[in-house]
C-alpha cells in the first residue's frame, strides 16, 4: 500500500536523482583535470552511459593505443578457440596444440607448458617485458627467443608478467585455428561489438604481436568492458562464451608489482572489478555487481606504476567512478 508519505519518499527521492548525479559527474570530472596523463574517461551503467569526457588526445572516435590491455583480448579469443574445439582444454599442452612454434633449442619443459600457463603469465620462463622488452622485439625470432628463455620459476606456479608468454599463447591460436590473430579478432570480436580492428604489429615471422600495439577507439573499449560486464554476452547475444568468462575473472596468480590478483588475462581488484591494463594508463574495467563499464585512454608514452600515476586510476575506480553506481 503505497501511504502519503512514501509517496513524498519516493517524489523526493526523484527529484533528487539528477542533482546528485550531476554533482557526482562534477566530482570525476575534477578528478579528471588533476590527472595530467588521461586523455579519455566513459562510464557507463547498464545500458546508460553516465559520463563521457576526452579532455586530450585523439577523442573518443579516433584510434588510441591499447598497448598491453591487447593480452586480455587474447585471453578472450583463446576462450572462443576452445569453445569451437579448436583447442581441446586450458591443460593443453604447447607440444600438442603448436608443435611447430617449439625451435630447436627450446628451453627443457617448455613443451609442456600449458595454454593456461601461458594465459595467466604464469609460463615460468624469463620474462620478455620490461628491462628485456627492447632485447627482446630486437630479435629475429621472438617466439623462438621467449620459448629458448631460461626457466626461472615452475610452470604454472608463480606469475611472471610477460609479453613474450601472450604473443606465443597468439602464435598458438593461430597454428589451432589456421587464422591470423588479426582475422580472429576482426571476426571473433570485431564482427559481433562492431568495432574496427585495424592491423598492427606482426614479429618477423609474420605473427601478429599478441599482447601489444592494438590500436582500438575509446567507445570500442568501452563495448568490451560491457562485454566482460554481462558475461560475454552483447546486443543479446553471446559472443564468448559465460563459462569462460567465469573462469577468466578468478585470480590464478598475483602480480609482484601491483599485488593484484590475475585471471585469465585479466587483473583483479578487491573492490570488484576485473580490468585490462595497457601502459601509459589504458583501462578496459569491467564491475558487474554494480553494473558499470569503463573505459580509460592515457597518454601511451608516460609510465603508470603502481605506485603513481596507475595507483591515482585504481583511486578514481574505486572511489568516484564506483559511487556512480
Amino acid at each position: 500500500m503505497i501511504t502519503r508519505r512514501s509517496f513524498l519518499i519516493a517524489s523526493t527521492a526523484a527529484l533528487a536523482a539528477p542533482v546528485i548525479a550531476q554533482g557526482r559527474s562534477a566530482l570525476l570530472a575534477d578528478a579528471m583535470r588533476n590527472l595530467t596523463q588521461l586523455h579519455s574517461l566513459q562510464v557507463q551503467r547498464a545500458d546508460e552511459i553516465v559520463f563521457e569526457k576526452a579532455q586530450k588526445g585523439p577523442g573518443l572516435d579516433h584510434l588510441a593505443n591499447i598497448k598491453s590491455c591487447s593480452k586480455s583480448i587474447v585471453a578472450l579469443l583463446l576462450g572462443t578457440a576452445i569453445n569451437r574445439r579448436e583447442i581441446s582444454s586450458v591443460d593443453a599442452s604447447l607440444q600438442e596444440v603448436a608443435p611447430r612454434l617449439l625451435p630447436a633449442n627450446a628451453t627443457p619443459g617448455a613443451e609442456d607448458i600449458t595454454m593456461e600457463d601461458l594465459v595467466t603469465l604464469r609460463a615460468g620462463l624469463e620474462r620478455t617485458s620490461g628491462g628485456n622488452y627492447g632485447e627482446w622485439i630486437s630479435s629475429s625470432n621472438w617466439i623462438a627467443d621467449a620459448l629458448s628463455r631460461p626457466m626461472v620459476a615452475t610452470p604454472g606456479g608463480r606469475m611472471l608478467y610477460s609479453t613474450g608468454s601472450t604473443h606465443v599463447l597468439g602464435a598458438a591460436l593461430t597454428e589451432a585455428t589456421g587464422q591470423s590473430l588479426l582475422t580472429l579478432s576482426r571476426e571473433r570480436l570485431g564482427r559481433p561489438l562492431d568495432i574496427e580492428i585495424p592491423a598492427w604489429t606482426r614479429d618477423p615471422q609474420g605473427y601478429y604481436l599478441g599482447g601489444n600495439e592494438m590500436a582500438i577507439t575509446p567507445r570500442s573499449m568501452l563495448k568490451i568492458a560491457v562485454l566482460l560486464r554481462d558475461r560475454g554476452v552483447y546486443a543479446n547475444k553471446q559472443v564468448i562464451p559465460e563459462n569462460w568468462i567465469a573462469a577468466s575473472t578468478k585470480p590464478y596468480g598475483r602480480s609482484a608489482f601491483s599485488g593484484l590478483g590475475y585471471g585469465y588475462g585479466w587483473f583483479l581488484l578487491p573492490s570488484g572489478y576485473a580490468l585490462a591494463r595497457g601502459y601509459g594508463g589504458q583501462i578496459i574495467a569491467a564491475h558487474p555487481d554494480r553494473k558499470l563499464a569503463v573505459a580509460i585512454t592515457s597518454d601511451p608514452t608516460r609510465p603508470a606504476r603502481s605506485g603513481g600515476y596507475f595507483g591515482d586510476l585504481i583511486r578514481l575506480l574505486d572511489g568516484p567512478i564506483l559511487n556512480m553506481s
